[in-house]
């Protein structure tokens, strides 16, 4: 039998195993932005994925159980995003995770919102190292997103990138 009760600023579980009369608590601390975004989610909902200034995006991974529906609308003259909607089936830190992100990226123009990175996500909200797949969750369906935007109209790829991380080896030869 497990029973869960949030607190402010920690999440406990509580295990009672009747054979032995033993209980045990487990503490696990989210900071209080996840808990406000896990509680209160933004954006959440769907746009019309036909339209041509809407880019959509499905990734995750059904085996671990996370799985994100993300869509952008983006103005077609500025490449600012107006407006994020998403559907998140996942833990809380899925939930927080992209309600954040899409709070982030709001506003931004598509080469800002590809400057996003998972682990800025993940500091952000002080996620535990466990939890880092849900901030990757968010990163990846920010790119497909854009990317789906992007391709309905072969004019608009243009130069809309991340900027790019060194290769291992030239960071080998720039230490030494």
């Amino acid at each position: 039998m497990f029973l869960r009760r949030a607190v402010p600023t920690t999440m406990l579980r509580w295990a009672a195993c009747s054979s032995v009369g033993l209980v045990v608590a487990q503490r696990s601390v989210y900071s209080a932005k996840v808990l406000d975004h896990y509680k209160n989610p933004r954006n959440v909902g769907k746009l019309d994925a036909s339209d041509d200034n809407v880019g959509s995006a499905l990734t995750g991974a059904p085996e671990c159980g996370d799985m994100l529906d993300l869509q952008l609308q983006v103005n077609e003259g500025t490449q600012v995003i107006e407006d994020v909607k998403h559907k998140v089936f996942g833990c809380g830190s899925a939930i927080a995770a992209t309600s954040f992100a899409s709070e982030l990226i709001k506003g931004k123009t598509l080469a800002q919102a590809l400057e996003l990175t998972n682990k800025d996500i993940a500091a952000e909200l002080s996620l535990p190292p466990v939890k880092l797949h849900c901030s990757m969750l968010a990163e990846e369906a920010i790119h497909a997103a854009v990317n789906n935007y992007l391709s309905k109209k072969p004019q608009r790829k243009v130069k809309v990138t991340r900027p790019a991380t060194p290769e291992p080896a030239t960071v080998a030869a720039a230490t030494q």
